[in-house]
Order: structure tokens, then sequence, then C-alpha cells
């Protein structure tokens, strides 16, 4: 039914770079899979004279037969008449003004139309580099069509008369699985370079290919990312790896070149360390992130950011021992390097940089068994993460001397067979006699 009707639009190429509409006969999209609360946007928009579309990706993936996360709108309304129509509301954002309309704790993000402009517009603002700083310029629906990032995210769908308005290019890429960019490539990733970010996040999220003019300049273009707000990265990389295609996302960041300007010390290490125990380790994390995700288990950005941090923490350690600091100066040296250089490209807040460092700590304390301190580690509120961590860097293939093991059985046993294990460790591993150091000689005074 699809096939037909693109098969239908692109034998006619006047109408290959135009918006057509297409009737609810001939796409997937039903008014059951879409959120109640987006429903009632976009009906008082419409009720109050608006144009109003759901928009980008959550038609896309109803047409793919997927369940939207989220909900976007976009209108002819402007922010403010939207505020004034939705007391639940707020607008956000400096460079895009958009509104979001709170339902509890959904969010619908509600845009104006985009519209084209030149430089000389008082709402519009380039850098020297070409990124948009500001361009809150408004236009008509076929504006903002050609302002979406790719032909599968330039689809509008409207409760009006349940149509799709989308590129008949768009529609063959959907069946094709293929992410294609609008426009010239080049141009469009210099105005946001967090596009290059996205089309590998779909092309994972999705298991399309990038198109070859989509994809060719990311290598030469990925270094722009480091002009892009720290904070904003923070979010990005989120989306990228917490999506439940973490493992294949960073399989394509490294293929375009684009884990560098992300996470610099971490390319620098699995770049220059001849082994694979760090690029195992990473892996692994991700897949265990994967799996807790797809699973609906909760993780925490601070577990997956103290991994993909990990390879830089551990030689920067290593390299400030045999410069002969002592072992846990030198190890809390190195976190605070491996921050302070991580920050600058992506601000990490403290709320996740913390619980991160306590986990690197407990890495160092994890080995320390006497009872008093197995048992204060055991209830420690990070232990259960730092316990996980540890389960990595041994499945990695570090070797530590079944400790991970241990831990392992101390937590499925009582308190007398905690000592007993603690007593057993005490036996195997008698501790050694310190030397005494021998006093200085009085050097004699000459008569």
């Amino acid at each position: 039914m699809v096939v037909k009707w693109i098969k239908r639009w692109l034998n006619q190429p006047e109408q290959t770079n135009q918006l057509v509409s297409i009737d609810r006969d001939h796409h997937r999209v039903s008014r059951k899979g879409i959120s109640h609360n987006a429903l009632k946007v976009l009906y008082r928009l419409q009720n109050s004279g608006h144009e109003a579309y759901l928009v980008g990706g959550c038609v896309r993936d109803l047409q793919l037969d997927l369940a939207p996360k989220d909900f976007d709108i976009a209108t002819d309304a402007t922010p403010e008449q939207i505020r004034k129509l939705f007391s639940n509301s707020r607008i956000i954002g400096r460079r895009f003004r958009i509104v979001h309309v709170t339902f509890g704790r959904e969010i619908i993000e509600v845009t104006t139309f985009r519209g084209e402009t030149d430089e000389d517009h008082s709402e519009h603002k380039q850098s020297a580099e070409g990124m948009l700083l500001r361009d809150n310029v408004y236009g008509s629906l076929a504006d903002d069509a050609k302002r979406r990032d790719f032909t599968i995210n330039a689809m509008y769908y409207t409760a009006k008369d349940f149509t799709i308005k989308a590129y008949p290019q768009g529609m063959k890429d959907l069946e094709d699985k293929i992410i294609r960019i609008i426009g010239d490539a080049e141009t469009r990733y210099r105005e946001d370079p967090v596009r290059m970010l996205r089309a590998v996040r779909f092309a994972a999220k999705l298991g399309f290919s990038l198109e070859s003019k989509t994809e060719a300049p990311i290598r030469t273009m990925a270094p722009l990312l480091t002009h892009i707000a720290p904070a904003r990265l923070f979010d990005e990389l989120l989306k990228l790896l917490m999506s439940g295609k973490g493992r294949e996302t960073w399989a394509l960041l490294w293929e375009y070149d684009i884990i560098e300007p992300l996470l610099p010390l971490t390319h620098q290490v699995l770049n220059c360390v001849e082994d694979d125990y760090y690029a195992t380790f990473i892996d692994m994390a991700l897949r265990n992130t994967d799996d807790r995700i797809n699973a609906s288990k909760p993780v925490t950005p601070a577990f997956l950011y103290a991994a993909l941090l990990w390879p830089a923490v551990r030689e920067n350690a290593t390299h400030n021992i045999e410069m002969g600091s002592p072992e846990i100066p030198a190890w809390h040296k190195a976190m605070a390097q491996v921050l302070e250089r991580q920050v600058k490209t992506i601000a990490i807040p403290k709320r996740f940089s913390i619980p991160m460092k306590e986990i690197w700590e407990l890495q160092l304390r994890l080995p320390k068994r006497s009872a008093n301190r197995a048992e204060q580690l055991a209830t420690h509120p990070r232990f259960r993460a730092a316990f996980d961590f540890l389960l990595l860097r041994e499945e990695a293939g570090e070797q530590l001397n079944g400790l991970g093991r241990w831990w392992t059985d101390y937590q499925a046993t009582n308190s007398d067979q905690r000592q007993t294990m603690v007593a057993d460790l005490k036996h195997s591993n008698p501790p050694q006699k310190r030397k005494r150091r021998r006093p200085p000689r009085k050097r004699q005074t000459e008569e």
C-alpha cells in the first residue's frame, strides 16, 4: 500500500521536493498510538484557528510501527500565542524558542514553524564557523519542512483530516531504511554540528544506513562538535548511549571519528594502549547498560560515565605512581585531572560526577577486607555500583585474584559466615612484618 503510493509520487518529478498529502488509507499512523495529551494540544490549537501537526520522530516511529517515546507538535502559532492557550506551559530556549506544555511527567514540546531568512535578519545569528546561534524566524509549513534535519523526520500528521504531509523521498527512505539529510550536508552540519550525532543515533536506533552524501562530511567535520555547549553535549551523549542501542551507537561513533571531540582522553588511551582491555571493558559496560534499559531496569549516567572515563583515570593514576606519588593520592589526582579536562567538552553535573568518583574510589577500597572494613563497604550507598564495576573489570580481563568472586560470596552469606570468610582471608594472607628502620648513626665529630 505505502510502496504503491511512493512509486506513484516519485514518478512525478516536480513533486519530489515538495510536501504531499497522504490520506489515512495510505499510511500507518493511528490515533490509538498517539498520546492523549498530545491530541489534546493538537485539538486546542486547531480549535483556536491555528495549524497544528504532530511532527518528526513520533510520526516516523508510528509509521514504522514503533512506540514513540515523545510527541512533538509544530504549529503556526507563536510561542506567546501558545503560552496564552495553555496555562500549564512555559517558553524555553534562546537559540530556538519553544514551548513545553506539561501534563504531570509528560511534556509535549510545541514549536512554531521555522522560516527561511537571510543573515541580516535581527532574529538570525551565525558564528564565524556557520553555526546557528539564534534563529527565531517563523514561516510556513513548507518552510519548516525544509529546515528539518532528515527526510524521515520531515513528516507531519494532523488530527483534522488524519493525513500525513511528507516528502515522497522521505517515505521512500523509510521503506529503504536510509538516513538522508535535507539540503547540503556540509552546510547543515555547520549550522548545527549535533546533526552528526543525530544521524548516528537514528542509524543505530532504527538499524538504518547513512546515505552517501549525508555520511561523507562527518569524519572531517566532527571537530566542530567542540564548539557545542558542554551542557548540551552531556544530554546528547546520554541520548546516544542510553537508548538501549549503546553498543551499536559506540561502534558508529568510533567509525566516524566522533569519539575524540566528545571524550578526548578516552580516545587517546584507546588509540595508544596496545592491548584491548579498555575497549573490551567499555563494550561490556555498554552491553550491561543496554541490557538493563531493554529490561526496563534503572540505569544511572554516573555508572556509564565512570566506565567511559575509566581508561583515562587508570592510565593517569599509573603514570602518577610511576612519577613517585603514593597510591591513594595518585588516584585522587588522576580523578581530578580527568574530570577537569572532560568538563571542558562535556559538562557532567555534580549529581553524577560525585557518584562517579565514589565508584572509582571504592575500587581502591574493595581489596581491603578486614572485618570492620568489609562490613562498612557492604553498606556503602555506592557499593552495588562499585561491585558491578569491579565485575566488569574482571570480565574484561583484568586480573584481580578472585576479588569479584569473594565479594559475590560475601553478599550471599550471613553474619557468622562473613566473619569466617574474613578470618580465612587473614590466615591465607598473613600480614607481613614491617621491617624496623635502623636509626641513623650519629655522626662523629672530629676532635
